[in-house]
């Protein structure tokens, strides 16, 4: 259940009967508002206090990313807004190599439309003798690449001792599905208030996603953005199964905006046009799509990167899609 304070309201009386109640509360600071969430809701009924507004979640074990208690969310990465009307579009390679490879394909995936550049600097491969990226180098690359074309970046982190130094360099922080629920890591991005794209574990359920969102958004921190990456299936046609089917419900169950990422369930670029498409017709507000400048030398994931001119030819479907779904590029 959460009780919202009214403004200027104390929490002292609310907090002694939550106490008689023998419940747990965490107060938060989010959305602007100051809430309290408190658990388990049969001990709560019947509570009323005039400084606050309740909150019945209905059958959610998730609280502040239910669309019970908030509608819609927009995500801002400084001056580009995710979950509008408008659909955001993040570009670039799998893995950041150079910084004359980085700044190249920047610029080409932004005259294409792109609103974002994405680049990986470390690496989780399921090999310890893969390429596991340029590291701290390669976020000071990521930092040239927006002086250099004023793209905002997204890039991946994994490890709590890196929070720091991503904070300084990448605009928005991604959470790959390996870490989508390593928890200790999701409390310290909620306590930045830096945006978070959080994807979905390859063997987490739609809820289970969205209850990892709940860490990040308990810590106060709520600009979180849901990817879809694909889950692991039988099927073995495709790298991993892309949901589409999950997107659709996430849309239903939480205000949170939701990414799909076609390139990784696609494993193939052949694929990725069409599960792009795919995504933006179930209602993702957002896509992350690999691009490089030459994938047959990528360092990481050559088969599934798009070409500079494939992606050019994807970004025109996906700019008349957006036309006919009443939405835009």
């Amino acid at each position: 259940m959460i009780f919202i304070l009214k403004d200027g309201s104390s929490f002292s009386s609310l907090k002694e009967k939550i106490g008689l109640s023998s419940s747990s509360y965490r107060l938060v600071d989010i959305y602007g508002k100051r809430v309290v969430v408190a658990w388990p809701d049969e001990n709560l009924k019947g509570i009323k206090d005039e400084a606050v507004e309740v909150k019945v979640i209905p059958h959610a074990k998730y609280q502040l990313s239910s669309k019970a208690f908030k509608e819609k969310t927009i995500v801002k990465v400084d001056q580009v807004d995710i979950g509008g009307e408008g659909i955001v579009v993040a570009a670039g390679p799998c893995s950041v190599e150079g910084e004359d490879q980085a700044i190249e394909i920047a610029k080409a995936v932004k005259r294409s439309g792109a609103s974002l550049f994405r680049g990986g600097v470390f690496k989780p491969r399921t090999s310890p003798y893969s390429f596991q990226g340029m590291g701290y180098e390669g976020l000071k690359i990521l930092r040239k690449v927006k002086e250099e074309t004023g793209l905002s970046v997204v890039s991946e982190l994994m490890d709590v001792r890196e929070i720091s130094s991503f904070d300084k360099h990448i605009d928005m922080l991604q959470v790959g599905a390996r870490n989508s629920q390593n928890y200790p890591l999701l409390k310290e991005l909620g306590k930045i208030k830096k945006p978070v794209l959080l994807k979905r574990g390859f063997g987490n359920t739609v809820e289970e996603w969205i209850l990892s969102s709940e860490y990040i958004l308990l810590e106060g921190n709520g600009d979180v953005v849901l990817c879809e990456r694909g889950i692991r299936t039988f099927e073995r046609s495709t790298r991993f199964t892309l949901d589409v089917g999950g997107i659709v419900v996430a849309k239903t169950l939480t205000h949170l905006p939701l990414c799909a990422d076609p390139s990784h369930p696609a494993g193939k670029k052949d694929y990725v046009e069409s599960l792009a498409l795919a995504s933006i017709a179930a209602g993702a507000d957002m896509l992350l799509i690999e691009v490089h400048n030459n994938p047959e030398k990528a360092l990481s994931d050559a088969d599934q990167q798009l070409t500079i001119m494939e992606f050019e030819k994807l970004m025109k479907k996906l700019k008349s899609l957006a036309i006919a779904l009443g939405r835009r590029l």
